[in-house]
């Protein structure tokens, strides 16, 4: 059963960056589909992107051109960059691992605003 730990949330001016980092453990990191979800206070949690065991990457129309999903097998982490972000990306944000069953980090708080 796999670990994950999300860092790198925090406070940011609109149109400003922040990477995020998921860091996995107890299992075989390469074989998972990984994603990024966020949930925003009163709703639904969304997938943001994805990036499947084979490197194939999907984006949420919301942020595609802005955000970029990665993954380091060898460090068994995954990372999200977050370019030109806007107020409306303030969410909790988390990392999802799935292989058959979902498997949830922490999650990690961004904040954009002035």
């Amino acid at each position: 059963q796999v670990q994950l730990v999300e860092s790198g949330g925090g406070l940011v001016q609109p149109g400003g960056s922040l990477r995020l980092s998921c860091a996995a453990s107890g299992s075989i990191f390469s074989i998972y589909d990984m994603s990024w979800y966020r949930q925003a206070p009163g709703k639904q949690r969304e997938s943001v992107a994805t990036i499947t065991r084979g490197g194939s990457t999907n984006y949420a129309d919301s942020v595609k051109g802005r955000f970029t999903i990665s993954r380091d097998n060898a460090k068994s982490t995954m990372y999200l960059q977050m370019n030109s972000l806007k107020p409306e990306d303030t969410a909790v944000y988390y990392c999802n691992a799935f292989l058959g069953y979902d498997y949830w980090g922490q999650g990690t708080q961004v904040t954009v605003s002035s």
